[in-house]
């Protein structure tokens, strides 16, 4: 595969459809101005046939590619059978389901919804009940700790405890009953968690939409071990760190650590539907009864189907090692880079294959954006975040082949920037 031909100007298909998005959709994002059509595995083609590397793998939601055949097989079959039934209902899928995540992660319980925020929201509540009926929190005085720089969602109650102006501003009023610290401080989450009206610490393993920041080795682990001394409970939202991205099946168990509640989203369909979840074990999962929580969505046979087919693709194609030994490469490829240009490419971090480069700005005023422009007309897509950082994450079944060529052409454009 060639993804050095020369750029073409846009196409009169692709700027229509780019127009009607503009007239008739909500302008919440500020999309590269490429119109995509087709994807398999590792690749796209936009509307005029053109070929491009996924180096954003939809936010980490196609670990196993785009439109994996077993996934899809899985999809497909059930959707003939039954899709909704609503939790009024037993069905045949959802038990298998579930046993399948708890076996795979080891906990007593799932519960499942649809999208990533919903799991968030859903593993709050968790904590929160947990926090009034087992360690005797008096009503309506839990605090949850997050930790600065947090993304975990957009909805009203996710948003009261971001630091992000762009997630917050116009929003208010907020919901009250969270505290913030900063991330990788563990002499901070020390002090917070004496308060005895906190209930649990919620954290990313590595904070993705911050811009791929790692936290310094044993973190996590103390951190959680800071939860356990303080009878606080340790969440890790694991929805875009989780199912293989970073090297291991989760970011938490580079450290060995089991979260008290863990999240999962994005990749537990393949990037086929939205399917999120959250595990815990009796003590705390018991704690929500009938009538007290659910989705009409949530744990529907479509979604259980896919996610099963998903998840079996992650072990079966060993996902984790690929993630981990593909991610040395390129972190090595993108060293070589920041060697040669120290004055463009400031740092270079990550894990497994959720990387990020830092781009300072040329004296001229382009920025990482124009970056991202240039490899999107040689034929690699990536997305900025937070103006100067640039995070590479392509679907795991990527060849090392597949990588080492897409590595060129980031090298090329960045040597040339």
């Amino acid at each position: 595969m060639s993804v050095t031909a020369s750029p073409t100007a846009t196409s009169s298909r692709a700027a229509e459809l780019m127009q009607l998005e503009d007239q008739y959709g909500a302008h919440n994002y500020h999309p590269l101005p490429v119109v995509l059509s087709r994807g398999e595995g590792p690749l796209l083609w936009d509307v005029d046939g053109k070929q491009y590397f996924d180096f954003l793998s939809a936010y980490s939601a196609v670990n196993q590619g785009h439109c994996h055949p077993r996934i899809i097989g899985a999809l497909t079959k059930q959707a003939q059978q039954l899709t909704l039934t609503s939790r009024a209902f037993f069905n045949d899928q959802l038990g298998a389901a579930e046993k399948q995540l708890c076996e795979l992660f080891g906990y007593d319980k799932a519960l499942l919804m649809n999208s990533g925020a919903e799991a968030v929201e859903t593993a709050l509540k968790l904590a929160r009940k947990w926090g009034y009926q087992e360690k005797g929190i008096a009503p309506n005085m839990a605090r949850i700790i997050v930790a600065e720089h947090n993304f975990h969602g957009r909805t009203t109650g996710i948003i009261s405890f971001s630091t992000d102006g762009d997630s917050t501003g116009g929003f208010g009023p907020y919901m009250p009953g969270y505290q913030v610290v900063p991330y990788d401080d563990l002499a901070a989450l020390e002090e917070a968690v004496k308060e005895p009206h906190v209930c649990a610490f919620l954290v990313e393993p590595i904070q993705g939409e911050a811009g791929v920041m790692v936290p310094s080795e044993g973190y996590l682990k103390q951190a959680a071990a800071i939860c356990q001394a303080h009878n606080v409970l340790f969440i890790a939202d694991e929805i875009q760190t989780g199912l293989c991205r970073t090297g291991r099946m989760l970011a938490c168990d580079y450290e060995g650590v089991d979260p008290d509640i863990l999240i999962l989203g994005k990749a537990l369909s393949g990037g086929v539907m939205p399917v999120s979840a959250v595990l815990a074990n009796d003590v705390i999962m018991l704690t929500i009864q009938p009538g007290q929580h659910g989705s009409t969505f949530g744990g529907n046979p479509l979604a259980c189907a896919v996610m099963r087919a998903a998840l079996d693709v992650l072990t079966e194609e060993k996902l984790a090692e690929k993630a981990f030994a593909l991610g040395e490469i390129f972190r090595e490829r993108m060293r070589q880079v920041q060697a040669q240009r120290p004055e463009l490419v400031d740092l270079v971090r990550g894990k497994g294959l959720l990387n990020a480069v830092v781009i300072n700005p040329t004296d001229d005023g382009r920025t990482a954006w124009d970056v991202c422009v240039t490899l999107m007309e040689r034929g690699v897509l990536a997305k900025p975040t937070h103006g100067d950082i640039i995070r590479f994450a392509p679907p795991l079944v990527i060849t090392e082949a597949q990588l080492q060529e897409a590595c060129d052409v980031i090298a090329e454009v960045i040597l040339a920037f």
